[in-house]
């Protein structure tokens, strides 16, 4: 049997290979620190195409200490900046773009579904949409033992990063 086309390039993406980044190869790629930086471990990349991992939500996380007392959750836009961090770096683990910024330029059909407690595993999964011309569209979901609690799609625009696909 042969193949007419690579099995390796995946959609025509010619970066096909997959990737998994722990938090001190995460920092390599993007900009964000501790204790800004919303994710502990991406498990699964595809550059180009999506990025998945996690966040563990420590009882003593900074947000849980003032949101709110007595109710600690994870604030609705960190939730939603967790999944951009994630999604910025199927964009930035394409070659050429390591270290460079990716911003935020809108979010929208933003559903929260429950709330995000400590003590738990937050999973970010996350899909490039587009990109084109240095805008990406993403979409993304958080999840907890499972279950969904957070939908979204955004855009995001890069610092001049090069590679459309």
């Amino acid at each position: 049997m042969t193949f007419d086309v690579n099995p390796f390039i995946i959609k025509g993406n010619p970066f096909s290979f997959k990737m998994k980044l722990n938090k001190n190869q995460i920092l390599e790629y993007q900009k964000n620190e501790p204790p800004y930086l919303m994710m502990d471990y991406a498990t699964d990349i595809q550059p180009g195409e999506y990025a998945n991992g996690y966040k563990e939500l420590k009882n003593d996380e900074w947000f849980f200490k003032v949101h709110w007392k007595g109710d600690p959750n994870m604030p609705g836009m960190l939730q939603v900046e967790a999944l951009t961090q994630m999604a910025a770096l199927s964009i930035l683990t394409l070659p050429g773009n390591k270290g460079k910024r990716m911003y935020l330029s809108s979010a929208n059909d933003i559903k929260f579904i429950q709330k995000v407690l400590p003590n738990k595993i937050f999973n970010i999964e996350t899909r490039v949409l587009s990109f084109k011309r240095g805008l990406a569209t993403f979409e993304g979901l958080g999840k907890v033992d499972n279950k969904i609690c957070l939908l979204y799609t955004s855009d995001a625009a890069d610092e001049g990063l090069g590679v459309d696909l």
